[in-house]
C-alpha cells in the first residue's frame, strides 16, 4: 500500500473506547516500562569507546529479546564493521501499510565525576523524571514504540498490528552512523516500506506538545592555523612572528555579521525559504524568552535579525565553534608563541543547502579570511556529515500523527522542526518513502550532556500517541 502525499483518505473518529483502553493498558504497565528502561540504561552501549564494543553487543541482543517478547515473529541482530544493529519485522496485515521505525541504541561517552544527580549507568527515578545517559536519548523513545505496540494490540484486541511494521535500531547514530548506508544497500528488500517513523527527537514542551517536520542537516570541520614551525619563545620573536592564534581568532570573530547571518561566501544561496504554514505554525509555538532561557540552560538569546528564536532553531542554517585549542593552558605559563592554533567548527544546514556545497563554503571562508601570512589546513568530514530533510507539509501520515498525538498526550499538539540532524534524508532517499518523526525528548532532558533524563509521564504519551497512530494508519483508504 502505498502512502501518497494528497490520496484522500477516511480515517475513524476519535474512538474514546479505543483510547481508554491504550491509557489503560499503558497505566497497568508502568512500571514495567520503567523496569526495562532501567535495565537498559545500565548497559555501557557507547558506541564511540572502543572499549565498549561487548557492551553494544549486550544492548543489541538485550532489544531483540524484548521485540521478541513483544510478538515480533522475526528478529536479528546485524553485524557490522562497527556496532551492531537490530532489525524486526512483523508482516501480517495485508494491504495495510508498511511502516519502518528507525532510531538507535548507542549513547553518547558519559564520565561519573560529570553527573550530580547519579552516575551516568546508574538510573534513579526521582519526581517523574528518570536519570542516565540514554534514558531520553534515544532508549527511552525506542521503549517508547514498543510499549505503544503493545498498549495498540491490547487495546484493539488483535494478535498482529494494524500496520505492517519493521523495526531497524542501528548502534552508531552518535558516532556519525558509520554503516547506515551500507546497511540499507544491503538489506533494501527487507526493508522496503511506505513510510518511515524516525524517533530520535524533541518535542516543544511537556505542556504544549508540537510533532517535529524536520530536521536541519550537520556538517562538521576543524581548522588548523599555522604559524612559526614550533613553539617559539615570545620575548625573541614578539611582534615579527606570525601567531596563529590570532589569525584565527580574527577568522571566527568575522563568522558572523553585526545581523547575525553567517558570513561563509554564499551561504544562504540555496536554502529554501519555509512556507507561510510552517511560519504560522512556528509562531503559534507558545514560546517565552525566560522559560527557553532556563530550558535551555543559556544566558542570553543571540542569533540572526529579522527570525525569531523558533524559527532561528529550525528553519535557519548556522554556523558554530564548538573547540578551540591552542598553546599549554595547563600550569605556569611557558611565554611562548603557539606553532598551532586549531578550531572545531559545526554547521547546521536546511532545505536546499547540501553538505558538498557547504564544504567548499567553508574551504572558500578560510583560504579568503587566512591570505598567506599563516599556513592552515581544513579537514571536512563530508563523508559522516547528514542532509538535512522536511516532511512534505501536506503528507496524510503527518496529518494523522498530529491527530494521534493530540490523543495521547490529551492536548493540542502543534508542529514545529528539531533544530538538530539525523539520517532522515539518507533514510528516505535511499528506502524510496517519505518520512515522519516522533520524539518525546525536551532541551531539559540534556542530551549529550551531564545528568540526562526522561519525564516518564512523556514517555507514556508518546507511547499511547503510537498507539492510536498504528490504528489510524492500518484503516483502508
Amino acid at each position: 500500500m502505498t502512502i501518497e502525499r494528497t490520496a484522500a483518505r477516511t480515517y475513524p473518529p476519535h474512538d474514546t473506547a479505543e483510547l481508554g483502553r491504550v491509557h489503560a493498558h499503558l497505566d497497568a504497565t508502568r512500571e514495567e516500562l520503567l523496569e526495562h528502561l532501567i535495565g537498559w540504561v545500565r548497559i555501557r552501549s557507547v558506541s564511540a569507546n572502543p572499549e565498549n564494543t561487548p557492551d553494544m553487543v549486550r544492548s543489541a541482543h538485550w532489544l531483540a529479546a524484548l521485540l521478541r517478547a513483544t510478538g515480533f515473529p522475526e528478529v536479528e541482530v546485524w553485524r557490522t564493521p562497527g556496532a551492531p544493529a537490530v532489525f524486526a519485522r512483523w508482516h501480517e496485515t495485508p494491504g495495510a501499510p508498511t511502516v519502518l521505525v528507525y532510531s538507535h541504541h548507542d549513547v553518547r561517552p558519559a564520565e561519573d565525576d560529570h553527573w550530580e544527580q547519579t552516575p551516568p549507568f546508574e538510573p534513579a527515578l526521582r519526581d517523574g523524571r528518570l536519570w542516565g545517559r540514554g534514558a531520553s536519548d534515544a532508549k527511552g523513545q525506542v521503549l517508547a514504540h514498543v510499549w505503544g505496540l503493545r498498549a495498540h494490540l491490547a487495546a484493539t484486541h488483535r494478535r498482529a498490528p494494524e500496520v505492517n511494521l519493521t523495526v531497524l535500531v542501528e548502534g552508531e547514530e552518535e558516532a556519525g552512523s558509520t554503516h547506515l548506508a551500507a546497511l540499507l544497500r544491503e538489506h533494501r528488500e527487507q526493508l522496503a516500506c511506505d513510510l518511515v517513523v524516525l524517533s530520535d527527537t524533541m518535542t516543544w514542551s511537556r505542556e504544549h506538545p508540537a510533532v517535529c517536520t524536520g530536521v536541519r542537516g550537520s556538517l562538521s570541520a576543524e581548522l588548523e592555523v599555522r604559524g612559526p614551525l614550533r613553539d617559539v619563545h615570545s620575548g625573541a620573536v614578539s611582534g615579527t612572528t606570525p601567531n596563529p592564534v590570532l589569525a584565527l581568532s580574527r577568522l571566527l570573530a568575522g563568522l558572523h555579521d553585526a545581523e547575525g547571518r553567517v558570513t561563509l561566501p554564499g551561504f544562504y544561496d540555496d536554502v529554501v525559504e519555509p512556507g507561510e504554514e510552517e511560519l504560522r505554525a512556528l509562531a503559534q509555538l507558545p514560546y517565552d524568552e525566560a522559560d527557553w532561557l532556563e530550558r535551555s540552560s543559556t544566558g542570553s538569546v543571540v542569533g540572526e535579525r529579522g527570525w525569531s528564536v523558533p524559527e532561528r532553531l529550525y528553519v535557519r542554517p548556522s554556523v558554530e565553534v564548538v573547540s578551540l585549542l591552542a598553546g599549554d593552558p595547563v600550569g605556569p605559563s611557558q611565554g611562548a608563541i603557539p606553532s598551532v592554533a586549531t578550531a572545531g567548527i559545526s554547521v547546521r544546514t536546511v532545505p536546499g543547502q547540501s553538505v558538498a556545497r557547504v564544504a567548499e563554503q567553508l574551504r572558500a571562508w578560510a583560504r579568503e579570511g587566512l591570505g598567506e601570512e599563516v599556513a592552515h589546513e581544513l579537514r571536512v568530514s563530508e563523508e559522516s556529515g547528514q542532509e538535512p530533510y522536511a516532511t512534505p507539509w501536506d503528507l496524510p501520515a503527518l496529518a494523522q500523527l498530529q491527530v494521534a498525538a493530540a490523543e495521547g498526550f490529551g492536548r493540542p499538539v502543534g508542529r514545529m522542526r528539531n533544530a538538530g540532524g539525523a539520517p532522515a534524508h539518507l533514510l528516505a532517499t535511499s528506502l524510496g518513502a517519505p518520512l515522519v518523526f516522533f520524539g518525546t525528548g525536551l532541551p531539559e532532558d540534556n542530551w549529550h550532556d551531564s545528568d540526562e533524563s526522561v519525564h516518564v509521564d512523556l514517555l507514556l504519551a508518546g507511547a499511547a500517541t503510537l498507539a492510536r497512530f498504528w490504528s489510524r494508519l492500518g484503516v483502508p483508504g
